[in-house]
């Protein structure tokens, strides 16, 4: 990282960033390009290791790719906020964020951990009591990330 004066280090202070984001960019190798998705996301912290949860449709690109290659990288950001120290100058003008960038590899999840899954992602959005019609289950793909990898940077 170039700038170190804005580099975070301590686990719990990018795990407190990546909780206030709403919205996970993963990288996905695609014959050499990255094949870059932004999703919804849950989170949870196990024997010191963040995993972070994904649901979609039971087939499509991503999936595919995954297949032949199950390493991604991942990318979320939050807090921005234009300020300028000197508003009648362009040059003073800078963006406030902060952000998580990582990597790891991809499991696609079986029936069986479906619905912990799900209630991590769910819980990052809602705080109140959920269920889950099985009929929907059924038709819904759940994946994660297992992070091998993570920085932090705010500004």
């Amino acid at each position: 990282m170039r700038r170190r004066d804005r580099e975070i280090t301590g686990f719990d202070e990018i795990v407190a960033i990546m909780e206030k984001c709403d919205v996970c960019r993963i990288a996905l190798n695609d014959n050499g390009y990255p094949y870059i998705l932004p999703l919804n996301f849950g989170m949870a912290v196990k024997n010191g290791v963040v995993e972070l949860y994904f649901h979609g449709a039971m087939e499509g690109t991503k999936y595919d790719l995954i297949e032949k290659d199950n390493r991604a990288g991942f990318e979320m950001d939050c807090g921005h906020r234009l300020t300028a120290e000197n508003a009648d100058k362009s040059c003073t003008w800078t963006m406030k964020y902060a952000s998580a960038v990582g990597r790891g590899h991809i499991e696609i999840l079986d029936d069986d951990e479906k619905y912990d899954a799900l209630c991590f992602l769910m819980k990052h959005y809602y705080q109140g009591e959920i269920s889950f019609s099985e009929a929907v289950m059924a038709k819904t793909k759940v994946f994660k990330l297992v992070v091998e990898q993570m920085t932090g940077k705010i500004h």
